[in-house]
């Protein structure tokens, strides 16, 4: 039983290794190209394995998605407002719907009151 239990974590240490080779960005990975790192976690399962949590791995918060590397508001293509005033077309959606919201509070008050 014991030599089953030691097999069945060192299965998932191997296998939890190698797809962590392969899906870290190759920024993440240290000394080693990602490649060699892959042939090191599969050619010597336990060793390898643990060579690699220890030494190949880069250090710090993986990062997935679409903002790798960015912060959420420096993401590429993220329009940016530079100056709200240079915008007319937005101030005048804001001029219309305040005054909007004026007529909709006036009307209210002129109403009689459910007293």
């Amino acid at each position: 039983m014991p030599y089953f239990v030691l097999g069945l974590v060192t299965l998932l240490l191997w296998v939890y290794c190698l797809v962590d080779v392969i899906t870290r960005d190759e920024s993440d990975v240290r000394h080693l190209p990602k490649v060699l790192w892959l042939l090191i976690v599969l050619v010597l399962p336990t060793i390898g394995s643990l060579v690699w949590l220890f030494v190949g791995r880069g250090a710090g918060v993986r990062r997935t998605g679409a903002t790798r590397g960015f912060g959420e508001y420096e993401r590429p293509g993220r329009h940016i407002a530079q100056n709200p005033d240079d915008d007319e077309a937005f101030l005048r959606r804001c001029r219309e719907r305040a005054e909007e919201q004026r007529r909709i509070a006036r009307r209210r008050r002129e109403e009689p009151g459910d007293d």
